[in-house]
């Protein structure tokens, strides 16, 4: 069963809620708000790049397949990308670029489509 499209301004207010915390650097967010900004920019990225050759995982609060291409169906996906929410939400937000998230070693990209140049940022939190 299809999970639940999450309104945009849900979406949006906790993408801000994220990135206010972040600028602050006094305080970051609560668990349901940040859980809540990754399932929505997940959301956004399937909704931006429609496919389903690329596994992005955000543990443990999302995943999505996007990017077109050969399609995955069964079993372990070939090209799979992963992450924590402190790299995804930068990278999502455009505050970091897919070269910069990768160089922290914070990532797992696996496969010959697992890049996500192109397809980030989905959205600006202002």
């Amino acid at each position: 069963m299809a999970r639940a499209r999450i309104d945009d301004i849900s979406g949006r207010d906790a993408v801000t809620a994220w990135a206010r915390a972040e600028a602050s650097g006094d305080e970051a967010v609560d668990r349901p708000t940040l859980a809540l900004a990754v399932r929505y920019t997940l959301q956004l990225l399937a909704e931006l790049s429609p496919g389903g050759s690329v596994e992005v995982r955000v543990p443990p609060f999302g995943a999505v397949q996007c990017i077109d291409g050969p399609r995955h169906t069964r079993g372990t996906p070939p090209n799979v990308v992963e992450m924590d929410a402190a790299s995804w939400l930068p990278l999502a937000t455009g505050r970091a670029g897919w070269d910069e998230v990768r160089s922290t070693g914070r990532v797992h990209a696996s496969g010959q489509r697992a890049d996500l140049t192109g397809h980030v940022p989905v959205i600006d939190p202002r």
